[in-house]
């Protein structure tokens, strides 16, 4: 197979000729590793704001960041989180389930990059904390690479202020 060579320096020019005009300079500047817990399941260390030190499962197929109704509690007793709404969802399962969305004051994802008012559905019991859509977004453009395990994120902020709460 014969290679056009003018069609590849078009191609070139053309991905990095828009490259920069569409990435700025604070777009991927924060590189967070992951760790690899096997089955393509990846996680970051975490810190979510009034409650603490927590590992994150990235899934950029979950709308919402979630955590469990002890962080929660602990969260509404530091006043670090505020109600938004209910949210109803169909599980893996098929299993519909309508859940509580808090307004986290913020979070800090591998010590490198603050979020903040981060929107989080709350899932009954124990289960485990997960970074999806509603926090990844404020970190947009991102991406997410498997070999290195990392995430490289944009638009982070070096300092988290607290929400507003009512009451």
């Amino acid at each position: 197979m014969q290679v056009n060579n003018q069609l590849i320096i078009r191609y070139f020019f053309l991905f990095f000729g828009i490259l920069p005009a569409i990435a700025q300079s604070q777009d991927f500047d924060t590189t967070v590793a992951m760790q690899d817990k096997g089955a393509s399941t990846f996680y970051v260390s975490g810190e979510i704001d009034g409650f603490g030190p927590t590992d994150l499962m990235v899934d950029t197929g979950s709308g919402y960041m979630t955590i469990n109704e002890e962080t929660l509690e602990i969260l509404l007793k530091e006043n670090r989180a505020q109600y938004v709404k209910e949210l109803s969802g169909t599980l893996a399962n098929g299993d519909k389930l309508i859940v509580p969305v808090y307004l986290l004051s913020g979070i800090n994802i591998g010590g490198q990059c603050i979020l903040n008012n981060v929107e989080a559905a709350v899932f009954p019991g124990k289960t485990r904390s997960i970074l999806g859509l509603s926090a990844l977004s404020k970190a947009a453009p991102f991406i997410f690479s498997m070999d290195p395990p990392q995430l490289v994120l944009s638009n982070c902020a070096t300092e988290n202020p607290r929400i507003e709460t009512a009451g």
